[in-house]
């Protein structure tokens, strides 16, 4: 929680307070409607009455909701870039921009297994699983932070390629991308055993859609965004122009050899979806910094990981408390399916979700508590 301002300001080269920064809406603006589609596709009222463009592919292709986490991921680097780099400019030493991104790090994940370990506690049919979206939140903000610190730009780009490229000669050699049967589902079964979130029950073998090996394209992912942000920063609007529409075109032709996988990761969804990043990154920089046009979601976006991680514990706590179903019975099923059907109860329900935290982080906003781990 960062408190209003006050007291002697300290030395910027010691702490790293006091830098020239100028924060930009359009970030928060994206992180937020990020998030909030994050909550929209992972809360409705009935999973088996949901509409299309809100689940995820089922192995093979992209919806818009596959493109959720990879944006938020290209956020992460954006908002390194806008953060961290600017510190270390201004003189902080990056032994400690280190240091604190590391401790940032491992608060990320440790929450993201708290969270898990608070499921399997208290929901009868859940297991334990250890992977998870906080935890590769946290693994890849780790990374892309060392790379902003100690990196050229050259060796950022280098390590894209090699991430991409290495990644994919790793799939090619696991022979197949059928589920369960693919070299990333082995390797995560080999590292996890049955504390991943999918087993098969007939084979024994698990998969986790973040599991460890994904991490690596997903690293890339994040440092594209690092350089995204670097060009923000830097006022070159084109450059994220032409870099949106070459990685929507690469993408599209790895996807002939490579298909588009959230699942896998696979480097054609790694550049499909950053270069669908780049362009709204562009879109509503434009509109916001540029031209002073509303930021929705911006208060989504500036206590991103609290509004998550609040929205999952109470994913847990409501159900573990027997209210869930019947709150959904009570308030949305029992009166909209009979009108207008289960799909339509089922949406209610996550939108109500949605407005309840942004509620909250209204309520936040307005009272300057901005929490951040």
């Amino acid at each position: 929680m960062h408190p209003a301002p006050g007291g002697t300001p300290a030395s910027p080269r010691s702490s790293g307070e006091g830098w020239p920064r100028r924060r930009l809406a359009s970030v928060d603006a994206l992180r937020g409607c990020t998030v909030a589609a994050m909550l929209l596709v992972n809360d409705p009222g009935d999973w088996g009455h949901v509409y299309g463009l809100l689940e995820h592919a089922a192995w093979d292709g992209c919806t818009p909701t596959d493109l959720v986490f990879p944006f938020f991921l290209f956020l992460v680097g954006v908002s390194v870039a806008l953060a961290l780099e600017p510190k270390q400019e201004a003189g902080v030493p990056r032994a400690v921009l280190l240091r604190g991104a590391g401790w940032r790090a491992l608060r990320i994940v440790g929450l993201g297994l708290a969270i898990n370990l608070l499921a399997w506690w208290l929901l009868p049919h859940a297991h334990l699983r250890l992977p998870g979206v906080l935890q590769r939140i946290g693994l890849c903000y780790a990374g892309v932070a060392v790379f902003a610190l100690y990196a050229r730009q050259r060796t950022q780009w280098l390590a894209i390629a090699l991430l991409l490229g290495g990644y994919a000669l790793l799939l090619h050699a696991g022979g197949t991308l059928a589920p369960w049967d693919n070299l990333v589902s082995r390797i995560d079964s080999a590292v996890f055993g049955p504390t991943v979130y999918q087993v098969d029950p007939a084979s024994g073998r698990g998969h986790d859609p973040e599991g460890l090996a994904g991490t690596l394209p997903s690293l890339a992912t994040t440092l594209l965004g690092l350089v995204a942000g670097r060009w923000l920063r830097a006022g070159r609007t084109a450059a994220l122009a032409v870099a949106g529409l070459l990685a929507l075109a690469a993408g599209l032709a790895w996807s002939a050899w490579q298909p588009f996988n959230k699942n896998l990761w696979t480097p054609s969804f790694a550049l499909w979806t950053a270069g669908w990043a780049f362009l709204a990154l562009l879109a509503l920089h434009w509109l916001i910094d540029r031209h002073g046009g509303p930021a929705p979601g911006r208060r989504f976006g500036m206590n991103a990981i609290a509004i998550y991680a609040g929205s999952e514990l109470m994913q847990i706590l409501l159900p573990a408390a027997g209210w869930q179903q019947p709150l959904y019975e009570r308030l949305f099923a029992g009166w909209i399916t009979p009108r207008a059907g289960p799909y339509v109860a089922s949406l209610t329900w996550a939108l109500a979700f949605v407005a309840l935290w942004w509620a909250i982080a209204w309520a936040m906003d307005r009272r300057r508590l901005y929490l951040k781990l």
